[in-house]
């Protein structure tokens, strides 16, 4: 391994976390937040539900804003401790489970009877729609779902735009169960173009989706439905709501910007290929190996960043996630080249069902990996990326950061 570069990279990424923590972006957007003279009711949905309350919380108290009531859910694993007067849960992601509907049941009672002058102050994360869920089907069958969407490659808004129309609190529905108190929502986002109707499977914002548009995706896709979740689908979500403020307050694009100056500032020519990235995961990982492959012979330090979200078609069995598949998936292509290396990270520090945040490779992971036996090409085909990774010290491992503003890929040529 090229321990400069792994060092680089790990200035990068622990850089770019830094620089989207929640925290400043809340208290920003609380400054724009008025309460209507009743009850403040705080609830955060999640993976960064936790660090968002703890922002929300402080600046209230520093302001002399009372909270009377908060409930938060968020993924295992990433709740830090007790918060005064919040109720913290933790539940499944990426796949809901028991703690999820137990969460949002509670949330959905803590809820029900506000009056006009109450107001909900709503904290929305990516990984929202899992941990916030409240069913329509059967739990069984909603789990087999949301199952069949990641395995398939389903992009995230089309996994949306089904999750929407399977539940009690998605699509613009929960601003109705909040009726008639006003919504005060702060939004971090993690899908590309930051579209409210889908960060979270937006809750508390009017959909833009259409029955319609979710037929298609159950064909496109050949998914496996009852009779009754097809029915659910025929329903139209709400097109409009009319209690609800929106302030959006972090996105990739932040945290491409940050992994952008970092790499600047270590001497790297930095450049940003895209904030928009959305493909297969072994599609972006060749692509940034035949960037450097192209430039290898320029003498430059160099890094190439790609900010969002790619997917991964499963199929195989094996353990990982999208960005430990995108490093792993450069690492031919990048074999022979001097000084060279790709890593991707997610910003939450949790890559797929594993406790890993992304993978790390260099010149030398395919060979090391081939010495030891391991067909690079064949652990792909398995989506056993962490398994290899973990073999060459290539897994990046960061623990839940308290944030999830999407994903951040980069490519260093070290010169």
């Amino acid at each position: 391994m090229n321990s400069q570069l792994r060092a680089d990279a790990d200035e990068i990424i622990k850089a770019s976390i830094s620089a989207v923590q929640p925290d400043e972006a809340v208290a920003r957007a609380m400054k724009n937040f008025r309460g209507n003279g009743g009850r403040v009711i705080l609830v955060a949905i999640g993976k960064a539900a936790w660090q968002m309350a703890e922002a929300a919380a402080k600046y209230a108290a520093s302001s002399g804003l009372a909270i009377d009531e908060g409930i938060l859910v968020t993924k295992y694993g990433h709740s830090k401790g007790e918060l005064p007067g919040i109720t913290c849960y933790e539940a499944g992601h990426p796949v809901p489970d028991e703690n999820s509907f137990m969460a949002t049941e509670r949330i959905i009672e803590t809820v029900s009877n506000l009056t006009s002058a109450d107001t909900v102050l709503f904290l929305v994360s990516g990984g929202g729609s899992a941990l916030f869920e409240s069913p329509i089907i059967q739990k069984t069958e909603l789990e087999d779902i949301t199952r069949q969407l990641l395995a398939c490659g389903a992009e995230i808004k089309e996994i949306n735009t089904i999750r929407k129309r399977l539940s009690r609190v998605k699509g613009g529905k929960f601003a109705k169960l909040c009726e008639p108190a006003r919504v005060f929502s702060i939004v971090l986002s993690d899908i590309l173009g930051d579209p409210l109707d889908m960060i979270a499977s937006g809750p508390a914002y009017p959909d833009s989706s259409t029955s319609q548009d979710a037929q298609a995706i159950v064909e496109k896709y050949q998914l496996r439905l009852s009779s009754d979740a097809r029915k659910c689908l025929l329903e139209e979500t709400p097109k409009s709501v009319d209690n609800v403020t929106t302030v959006i307050t972090g996105s990739v694009r932040e945290l491409a910007a940050a992994a952008e100056r970092k790499a600047g500032e270590l001497g790297y020519q930095s450049i940003v290929l895209t904030d928009q990235l959305c493909c297969e995961a072994r599609e972006a990982g060749s692509f940034l190996a035949s960037i450097l492959r192209t430039h290898c012979r320029d003498g430059q330090k160099i890094a190439y960043i790609a900010g969002g979200e790619t997917v991964v078609h499963l199929t195989g069995s094996g353990k990982g996630g999208r960005n430990q598949e995108l490093a792993l998936a450069a690492a031919p292509g990048i074999a022979d080249l001097p000084n060279a290396a790709v890593f991707s990270f997610g910003s939450d520090g949790t890559d797929g069902p594993t406790d890993a945040a992304g993978g790390y490779v260099d010149s030398d992971t395919f060979g090391t990996l081939h010495s030891c036996g391991v067909d690079v090409y064949e652990v792909l085909k398995n989506n056993d990326a962490y398994h290899a990774l973990q073999q060459t010290d290539g897994l990046i491992l960061t623990g839940p950061t308290g944030t999830n503003v999407n994903d951040v890929a980069v490519a260093l040529l070290g010169g």
